[in-house]
């Protein structure tokens, strides 16, 4: 009998069978994430390019300039006085444009203003590849439409070393803005840095991705 108890204690422990796996699910712990092509910079690569080799006569891929990154800048003013405007521009800008802005401080002081050395005084972003691409693609399809009383850009506004600015003066063009929420109406400045040798290039540039610029008037005698 103290045999067949210790043959009995002895004994191998069943192992459990494991779950049948379902078909058609895969049990990895992380799955790659999808990334969506984004569409004006496809647009860029398949269209723009080529187009520009013919127009512009340029020899090599490398000769065609292109967007490098865009700056929006958001002054405030008022925000001396009243530092919730401040906060107002800081939402506004991480609304439109997806990322968080950079305080600018005041580098003097100015007694006539009320203004003192580091105070904040605007607020900035940069942005670049998708992000940007996709920034150029609401502001020229989505908000500039959306501007009172629109005529077209104006060809004015290059620096000469093939860098273009406009101006916008309500932040409410953007659809990500809620008109009931605003509490102030801002304006700010957008510049899309290229890698255009010339002004002539550069316009070439961003009237291929669509910048409806306006259109010149021939003076007839």
């Amino acid at each position: 009998m103290a045999e067949k108890k210790q043959k009995k204690e002895t004994a191998p422990v069943k192992k459990e069978k494991a779950a049948p796996k379902q078909k058609g699910k895969e049990t990895t712990a992380q799955e790659p994430a999808v990334k969506i092509p984004n569409r004006l910079y496809e647009v860029y690569k398949k269209e723009i390019v080529a187009s520009l080799i013919k127009k512009m006569n340029y020899k090599t891929i490398m000769q065609v300039p292109k967007i490098e990154k865009v700056v929006v800048n958001m002054g405030v003013g008022d925000a001396v006085a009243d530092p919730k405007v401040m906060e107002e521009a800081v939402k506004t800008i991480e609304a439109i444009t997806g990322q968080k802005p950079s305080i600018r401080k005041s580098k003097k002081a100015i007694s006539n203003f009320k203004l003192r050395e580091g105070m904040n005084i605007g607020a900035m972003v940069t942005l670049r590849k998708d992000r940007m691409y996709e920034f150029i693609d609401r502001l020229i399809n989505i908000a500039l439409p959306r501007v009172r009383d629109f005529r077209g850009l104006s060809d004015k506004s290059f620096d000469g070393r093939g860098n273009y600015t406009i101006g916008i003066k309500e932040q409410i063009i953007f659809p990500e803005i809620n008109v009931d929420k605003v509490v102030k109406v801002l304006g700010m400045d957008i510049t899309f840095v290229t890698t255009a040798g010339t002004d002539n290039e550069a316009h070439e540039l961003l009237s291929a991705f669509g910048f409806p610029f306006r259109k010149k008037e021939i003076k007839t005698s």
